[in-house]
């Protein structure tokens, strides 16, 4: 799976390369290979040596892309964080200046709220921030000339603290507010990414600030993050160190 990923990821490549990129034994590859290429799942390209994705491949894809949505890829990952933390564990995708829930799994926490189908201010939500902090300096830009509305006094608004802020979140892997929207809710968002390492969504975790805080979150984002290893890993993500 991981040399079909490597092709799919550099196109045709040559023995050597995937043996590379994977940091696996090139008799390795090349035997794995050679069964790959016996099912029609690789095929030797026109320039000898190189191999590329192979028809079957394409023929299994249609029948994947009938259940390849994010949100029944996901909520597996997300019920069982959200049971193994007790709040709201949400899936959230990028819809112009806002950010809207497309998977929701609800904890035991008697305070969950219902984001599911819900759109949330770009920049006063965990998934938003993550999402900026992805963008270019001119669409974040952008996105601030607009005078985004403060909803609380904890809000960011002014461009200064907000690139202070977006720079922290690409720092440490993942995206946090306190009580930025709403009174009394904090949340964290970590990435979901696509096969070429795009960040295309994010899975949160939103709960009351007494739950979720500056004492708690490090243990919890560290489990966020790996909930959204997994889902992009289902996606076809592969980490390249």
């Amino acid at each position: 799976m991981s040399i079909l990923q490597v092709l799919a990821t550099q196109g045709p490549s040559g023995v050597t390369e995937v043996a590379e990129a994977l940091g696996i034994h090139k008799s390795t590859v090349f035997r794995l290979l050679a069964t790959l290429e016996s099912r029609g799942m690789v095929e030797q390209d026109t320039e000898r040596g190189r191999y590329r994705i192979g028809y079957t491949m394409v023929e299994l894809a249609a029948g994947a892309s009938k259940v390849n949505d994010l949100s029944v890829l996901s909520h597996p990952i997300c019920q069982e964080l959200a049971a193994a933390v007790g709040d709201t564990v949400n899936v959230a995708v990028r819809d112009g200046d806002d950010v809207v829930t497309i998977d929701q799994a609800i904890g035991m926490s008697i305070m969950s709220i219902d984001w599911l189908g819900k759109s949330s201010p770009i920049h006063a939500t965990s998934a938003g921030k993550l999402f900026m902090a992805h963008m270019t300096p001119d669409e974040v830009a952008e996105i601030l000339a607009k005078r985004p509305k403060k909803y609380t006094p904890h809000t960011i608004v002014d461009p200064v603290r907000f690139a202070a802020e977006l720079e922290a979140v690409r720092e440490r892997g993942y995206a946090a507010t306190s009580e930025e929207h709403e009174i009394g809710l904090a949340a964290i968002a970590a990435p979901i990414r696509a096969l070429d390492g795009k960040v295309i969504a994010a899975v949160t975790l939103s709960g009351p600030t007494f739950r979720i805080n500056e004492d708690t979150i490090p243990d919890l984002a560290e489990q966020l993050m790996g909930a959204g290893a997994k889902i992009s890993w289902r996606r076809g993500y592969v980490k390249r160190e």
